[in-house]
């Protein structure tokens, strides 16, 4: 009796850990499809707020379309000053982090970099301004005195068509973004709204950040003691 209960031990305890490890699959891929998923900032346009190398876990869940998840974790509205995370409208398959200025039935546009919302100015402590020459366009938005090589011809076309008396008017269903790095980022201004069916998410916190280029050695110990002051919540 007692050798035969020895037998089952070892199959027991490969049994045991082969459920665990499934398990612990299961939970990940849940998190993964639907609440959270890692992101790298891949530009500069959101500096100081992100940076290049910074490594993101977006909250899916917040901002997601609406479904059946909605009835344990309901989505939040979204706002002006949120961060989102989105398809690049021009290329799907890329995903953009940018922060709305625009939602649904505001009347938006910018002078001299600074960005007016309902003829009212709008408080963005976050917004930064690198240096740079001035351009008409991205500092005047939407100015068609102007025409910049970066702008999609389709949404120049459509700025012609729809400007109202110097504003652009955010559709319902759409969003309106802008890069915190006002004057190196291509956002809202270049190609066009944001579809609500678009946005996958927001920032959530910065648990990584990649250490400037370097030498080998000198970026490895640059990177060891980044991880410890990396993890901070994004807004």
């Amino acid at each position: 009796m007692s050798g035969a209960a020895q037998s089952h031990q070892p199959r027991d305890g490969v049994l045991t850990a082969v459920k665990s490890t499934v398990e612990i699959v299961v939970c990940a891929l849940f998190l993964v499809t639907f609440v959270l998923q890692p992101f790298r900032i891949p530009s500069a346009s959101m500096e100081p707020t992100l940076k290049v190398g910074d490594f993101l876990l977006v909250d899916k869940q917040s901002f997601a379309p609406a479904g059946w998840v909605d009835r344990v974790l309901p989505p939040t509205r979204i706002e002006r000053g949120d961060l989102v995370v989105f398809h690049y409208p021009v290329e799907p398959a890329l995903h953009l982090v940018k922060r709305v200025v625009g939602v649904p039935g505001d009347r938006l546009r910018l002078r001299g970099g600074h960005v007016l919302v309902n003829g009212q100015p709008l408080m963005e402590p976050y917004a930064f301004y690198s240096p740079s020459r001035s351009n008409g366009f991205r500092d005047d938005f939407p100015s068609l005195l102007e025409v910049d090589p970066s702008v999609d011809l389709k949404w120049w076309l459509e700025l012609r068509r729809t400007s109202l008396q110097g504003d652009v008017v955010v559709p319902a269903g759409e969003y309106f973004v802008l890069g915190d790095n006002r004057n190196d980022s291509e956002d809202s201004r270049y190609w066009g709204f944001v579809p609500r069916d678009a946005i996958v998410g927001r920032p959530l916190l910065v648990y990584f950040s990649l250490p400037p280029e370097g030498a080998g050695w000198e970026r490895v110990k640059a990177a060891l003691r980044m991880a410890t002051r990396s993890w901070r919540v994004v807004r």
